[in-house]
């Protein structure tokens, strides 16, 4: 499953790496459905980690021809990338790779739509590091 997760490190603190991250999103045509604060919800609850957010976007130019190929895609979509500091104080973005994601749905792994995707994950998570 590890292998499933791309990794790519930014020397940016969590906050500027998201903040980057969903403008180059926007910028793209992409609609931002959420931003978790995973650390904000475990101080919530009396607890501490490092810090660690989540955004949630997609682009139905992209997720529906998914859908068309198996109406389960949308168990996988839309999108989701997480920029956390790990116990070292490393900085990540990290997204799962869709075409690993979707390959026990029918056929949509083979899709052209899936290199579009992991193309759009790669450069928005490229730019966002920078």
């Amino acid at each position: 499953m590890a292998q499933d997760i791309i990794k790519v490190n930014t020397n940016k603190a969590v906050q500027e790496a998201m903040d980057a991250l969903e403008a180059t999103a926007q910028k793209a045509g992409a609609t931002i459905f959420a931003r978790v604060d995973h650390a904000a919800g475990a101080e919530k609850v009396g607890m501490s980690i490092p810090a660690n957010q989540l955004l949630i976007f997609g682009n139905p130019a992209l997720g529906t021809p998914a859908m068309e190929i198996d109406p389960r895609a949308g168990l996988f979509l839309p999108l989701k990338v997480q920029v956390y500091e790990d116990s070292e104080g490393q900085v990540w973005l990290a997204y799962e790779d869709p075409k690993e994601t979707m390959k026990d749905l029918d056929n949509v792994d083979k899709s052209p739509v899936i290199e579009k995707m992991r193309g759009v994950l790669a450069k928005l998570t490229s730019k966002a590091a920078k």
